[in-house]
C-alpha cells in the first residue's frame, strides 16, 4: 500500500468547514455523513424523523448546505487541502474504487467518513455511482476515467465464461486497450486498482482472473474448488490430496469422503487411477479402462496388444495387467489372426 503523508487532519477540517453553516444545517450534515461521535452515516428518512421534515426537505437542506460550504470564506481558504487530497488521487492511478481510496487515506470508518465529506464537497472531485458494470468510484479527469472504462468493457468482452486468465497476462491484455494514457499509470499495481473497479472482472484466491460471474472464479461449492485445486496442480493429483488443498487455499473444511463423492459426480473430472483424478478438459478420456480401450479402438481400428498397452496408459494410471485382464473379455473384444484386438 502507497504510504500517504498529509499536512492536515481531516476531522478539524470539516469541523472548520461546517462552521459556516447553522445549527441544523450542521446537525443534518453530519447524520448525514456520518461526521459525529457514532461513524453511522443515516438515511434521509432517520433524519426526516428527528426534524419532523420530509426526505426531501431533508435532501434540499444538504445541497443547500454543501453549496453554501463551497462558496464560504473556510472552503477558499482550504485550497491546499483539496490539492493535497487531488494528487493522492492521481498517485493512487487517477480512477480509484471508493473502498480503495478511503482505505488508503485512513483505517478507521470515522477517519474515513471525514474524507469522504472533504471528496464529496471538493469541487475537482468526481463521483461515478456505482452500477451493473462498476463499483462506487472517484476521479478528477473524466477524458482518463473514459478510457479506463472502456478499456474494462473491452477486456471482459474478449474473456469467454469460464476462462482464468494468470494476473500478468490480464494486466497485458488490459495495457493493450488503454495504450495511449500517461506512461505514469502504466505500472502493476495501478492496472490491479482499474481491474477492480470492475463488477464483471474478479480474481479467484488462487490469483487467477476471469469473468465474476464464471463459478472459475466465484467458487461456490466442493466441486467448483477441487476443479481450482487439479488445474492449479497441473496434473492427475489424488482425492485426499485435493480435500487437503481446498482446506489450504479456501480455508474450508473438506472432507475426504466428500471431496471423493463430488469428484465422481462431476464431468468435469476424470478418474483415471486409483484415486487420482485429472480434468476432463484435459483429454483424457472419461470412463473405466475396459471403456478407454474401446474409444481407441473406435478411433484407431484393430491394434495389437502392445499399442493397445501404450496408448491406454496415456489416458490412465493402471498397471499394465490390468489392461490385459481387461482385453481378454470376449463380451467386448476379439483378436484376429494377425493378433490384432478389435471392438466385438
Amino acid at each position: 500500500m502507497i504510504k500517504i503523508d498529509l499536512s492536515f487532519k481531516p476531522k478539524e477540517v470539516t469541523k472548520r468547514l461546517l462552521s459556516a453553516l447553522p445549527k441544523r444545517a450542521q446537525d443534518v450534515i453530519t447524520s448525514r455523513y456520518g461526521l459525529g461521535a457514532k461513524a453511522t452515516r443515516l438515511t434521509l428518512d432517520a433524519i426526516g424523523k428527528k426534524y419532523n421534515i420530509t426526505r426531501e426537505r431533508v435532501r434540499q437542506i444538504e445541497n443547500h448546505s454543501l453549496s453554501a460550504i463551497r462558496k464560504s470564506k473556510q472552503y477558499e481558504e482550504g485550497g491546499t487541502i483539496f490539492a493535497e487530497l487531488k494528487a493522492v488521487i492521481v498517485e493512487l492511478g487517477g480512477l480509484v474504487a471508493e473502498k480503495d481510496l478511503l482505505k488508503h487515506l485512513a483505517k478507521d470508518p470515522s477517519t474515513q467518513n471525514h474524507f469522504h465529506f472533504l471528496l464529496v464537497i471538493g469541487e475537482e472531485f468526481k463521483r461515478e455511482k456505482e452500477d451493473d458494470e462498476f463499483r462506487h468510484r472517484w476521479h478528477i479527469d473524466q477524458e482518463l476515467a473514459d478510457k479506463i472504462h472502456n478499456g474494462l468493457r473491452k477486456l471482459y468482452s474478449k474473456l469467454s465464461d469460464n476462462e482464468l486468465v494468470f494476473e500478468g497476462d490480464l494486466i497485458s491484455s488490459f495495457l493493450e486497450e488503454v495504450k495511449d494514457i500517461n506512461e505514469k499509470y502504466k505500472n502493476e499495481e495501478v492496472i490491479k486498482r482499474w481491474l477492480s473497479i470492475s463488477h464483471k472482472i474478479g480474481k479467484n484466491p488462487l490469483g487467477e482472473w476471469g469473468r465474476a460471474s464464471s463459478p472459475n472464479v466465484n467458487a461456490k461449492g466442493m466441486r467448483d474448488y477441487a476443479f481450482l485445486v487439479i488445474r492449479k496442480h497441473g496434473s492427475p493429483i489424488h482425492f485426499k490430496e485435493v480435500a487437503k488443498a481446498i482446506s489450504q487455499y479456501f480455508n474450508k473444511k473438506a472432507h475426504v469422503a466428500t471431496t471423493h463423492n463430488e469428484l465422481i459426480k462431476d464431468s468435469r473430472f476424470v478418474l483415471v487411477g486409483r484415486g487420482l483424478y485429472a480434468l476432463a478438459e484435459w483429454g483424457y478420456m472419461s470412463g473405466v479402462v475396459k471403456d478407454v480401450i474401446k474409444k481407441i479402438l473406435e478411433k484407431e481400428g484393430p491394434l495389437t496388444k502392445e499399442k493397445i498397452v501404450e496408448k491406454v496408459l496415456k489416458e490412465r494410471y493402471v498397471k499394465e495387467n490390468t489392461i490385459l485382464v481387461n482385453l481378454q473379455n470376449p463380451r467386448y473384444f476379439k483378436k484376429d489372426k494377425e493378433s490384432r484386438y478389435s471392438n466385438v
